[in-house]
Parts: structure tokens; sequence; C-alpha cells
């Protein structure tokens, strides 16, 4: 990959990049195998993690059938809350404590798959819940070493949570979101069976979609991994590494499969082929940004999400006001390309190209603006809301969100770019509504 001249080697600077994955497992009716897998990696008493709503859905069933089957002895926990929050982590650390569970399975969305993690995680190596969370909220200490096997199986496709190292929640008393990044967390196996995803209304399925988008083009435009130094020791080598060759490969597929599919699939809810491309395509972008990293769209997100006041989108739990991770991310992401994309402007015209643009005779200085102005059509065509403002901001809250997203540092120092306080006041700002 030297003839990149992206990965230009820097004086002092990095000279390799580790690529990480967990075992993954992918095909239709995969998820009847759990118990199977379970007993091999040793199991004997399984938590199986789910949320009110997912517990409902076939899916669970097959996997405590399955389970069952094995001769496991199975508890299910279904009340892990759809976008969870540092009260729900505790409440499923709890459970786990008192539980003695020698194996975790999951079955749902990102935030049971979060929650699994987070409760795997203190119940092993019991302490206060800020101790393992990312600087500057909590004190990230190092996970101590391994936890108890856990087998993740997604029912959606946008998180990529079966493929990373990383557990998300809202800080409540902060009204922001934060996590836990560490390569111990990532599930010992992901399960990903593709009929899940027809349980899927269709806001549903372009939040995750844009998810899936927004990971693999923030990944794609991140800093070269040659920009970082070089650790002192290997084992100093963060997570997030910055893009990469094995990054870009699997993120431009990822680019590609959802641009092609993403409305054929929220049109045709019953057709597995029309939505197995879209799993296919998160657990790529899972892949590729576990190892290099997100930057201004997902810093931004959190703020967005953790501040909500108002907004009740269609198919999502009615009990309280939430803005979905999918969305909250790309409401931001078209500003974001706008003022990135000159830093980076390759990197973005082939972010374009991957959805199917002619970047012929395209300058650098537009690369930005004719990515944003593709991501904008997907938005429109697939009724996401239209900016911030469709999920309750104004021009009154920019200062909020500023300040709630500076924290976010580990994410903004890959951007392509410096990021300073003004720079993202513009953007929320920027952010605002886009037709």
């Amino acid at each position: 990959m030297a003839a990149d001249t992206y990965f230009t080697r820097r004086e002092a600077g990095e000279y390799a990049y580790t690529i990480e994955a967990n075992r993954l497992k992918f095909g239709l009716g995969a998820i009847a195998e759990v118990g199977w897998d379970a007993k091999t990696l040793g199991m004997k008493r399984v938590a199986l993690y789910t949320d009110p709503r997912v517990a409902k859905l076939e899916h669970v069933a097959i996997a405590a059938g399955a389970l069952k089957a094995a001769g496991l002895d199975v508890v299910i926990y279904d009340e892990v809350a759809v976008e969870p929050t540092n009260r729900s982590f505790l409440a499923g650390a709890e459970f786990a404590r008192e539980g003695g569970f020698d194996g975790f399975v999951s079955v749902g969305g990102g935030s049971v798959m979060d929650t699994a993690k987070a409760s795997n995680l203190y119940a092993t190596y019991p302490a206060e819940l800020l101790t393992y969370v990312n600087l500057p909220v909590g004190e990230a200490k190092p996970v101590p070493g391994p936890l108890k096997p856990h087998i993740a199986c997604p029912t959606t496709f946008g998180t990529a949570s079966e493929c990373t190292g990383m557990a998300i929640f809202d800080m409540l008393e902060m009204e922001m979101k934060t996590g836990i990044a560490n390569r111990e967390l990532r599930p010992t196996l992901g399960i990903l069976d593709p009929a899940a995803l027809t349980t899927l209304p269709e806001l549903v399925v372009a939040a995750n979609a844009f998810d899936v988008f927004s990971h693999a083009i923030e990944s794609l435009t991140a800093i070269p991994y040659t920009e970082r130094a070089a650790p002192e020791n290997p084992t100093l080598r963060p997570m997030y590494q910055g893009a990469n060759p094995y990054s870009d490969i699997a993120c431009s597929e990822a680019i590609r499969l959802i641009a092609a599919n993403i409305e054929r699939a929220m049109a045709a809810p019953d057709d597995v082929s029309a939505r197995e491309p879209l799993m296919f395509a998160g657990m790529l972008a899972g892949i590729g940004f576990g190892n290099s990293g997100c930057h201004v769209p997902h810093a931004m997100s959190y703020a967005v999400a953790g501040m909500v006041r108002d907004y009740y989108p269609q198919g999502w739990p009615d009990d309280h006001a939430m803005v979905p991770h999918g969305i909250s991310v790309i409401v931001n992401a078209p500003a974001a390309f706008r003022l990135i994309g000159p830093s980076a402007a390759g990197r973005h015209l082939r972010a374009a190209q991957a959805m199917g643009v002619d970047i012929r005779n395209i300058s650098d200085d537009r690369a930005g603006e004719v990515l944003a102005t593709e991501v904008i059509r997907l938005m429109r065509a697939t009724g996401v809301p239209n900016g911030i403002s469709g999920v309750g901001y104004s021009d009154a809250d920019i200062e909020a969100l500023t300040d709630r997203t500076l924290p976010q540092q580990r994410l903004l120092d890959i951007a392509p770019r410096k990021i300073s306080r003004d720079d993202l006041s513009q953007l929320f700002r920027d952010s605002m509504r886009y037709w």
C-alpha cells in the first residue's frame, strides 16, 4: 500500500497498524446455532440479554430454545433500556453480579449488546461506573483482564456492536453520551442472522443504514494511521488508529452497499434479500471503524442524543423522548463533510464515488460539498429529519450542544483537520436544516 500517498510515513510517526476483529458468523438461520456455540465456549449458566420489545420477537425465542436444547441453564434479562443510560447499565450489571453467570448472550440492537458488554465487565471486575468510562467523563482505567464469553446476536445492523470493543450510554446528569472503549469488550462471537431485519420499521432501517454509512465515511476520511506518533511500545497502540488500508477496503464496500440498497430495503420489509446486504455492510463498517475510528459527526451526535427534549421517532418506544443513534449522527454529517472535505479531498471523493457519483472533473475544494449533497439526497429520499431542527433543536441550543461535544476529543482528534470550539458552533448552526 506504499503507493497510496495518504499513508506516507511521517518522522517519528506510526509505522504499523493492527487489524483486530472477533469471530463472526453470518447467514440466514444462523441464530439457531447459538446453543451449540455457547456450549463450545464452555457456558453452563447463561444470561440472555434483550429489551422488552425484542423479547416478544421470534429471534429471542429461537435463541432461548437453542440454548436450552444444548442443556444450558438460561435466565432472560429483558429490562435493557433502548438508548441505555448510566442507570440502566448499573441495573444490568447488578443482575449479572447476582446471577452467577459464566456466559452472556445478547439478542437485540446496539443497546442490548452494549448493556451485556457493560454487565459482563462490571460483574467480572466490580468497580464504580466511571472507573472504565472514557476520559474526560470517567477515569478510563484499563480492563484488568479477559471477560466471560459473550455471544452477540444483533437484530438490527447499524451499531455493529457485535464487532467492536465499545459500549455507549447516556450520562443522564450531564445530558450527553459517553462510553467505554476496550478491546476486552469485543464479544467472543457475533452471530448475524439477516432474518431478524424483517421486523424493522422503515425509519428504523433508515437510521441503522445511516449509522453504518457514517461509520464508513468517517473511517475512510479519518487521519491516516501514519499521522499518529509511534507508540513507546506496541501495547499502547490505540483501538482507534486512524484510516488504514484494511479499513479503507471494508468501509468503501460498506458505503457502496448502503447507497445501492437502502431505498429498496425500506420498501420491501418482508424481503430478506433486500435487507441482507445492509447487515453485511454493517459488519464490514463495524470491523472497519473498530480499527480506524469515527470523528466529527459521531462526536456531535452524543450531544444531539443526550439533550433531546421532545422528539419521539416512529418505530421506537414512545415512553420517553429520544434521538436514535443513526439519526443523531446523520443530521450532522453533511455539515461536517462540507467543513472537512478540503482537508481530505481524495477521501471524500472516494466516498462519493462509492455512492455512485461521477467524480470526474470535481476539484478538491468541492469534494466535501459533492459528498454532502449526495448524502442529503438520500436523507430526503428516506424520510429522516431535516437536520437537528427536525429533532427539536434551535439556534438557542447551539452553545449547550457545543459544550457537550468538546469533551469528545477521542473522536475529534482523528478528524482530518483540527476542530475548534468555533468550528463546532458553526457546524451545529449549519446542521440546523438542509432543505
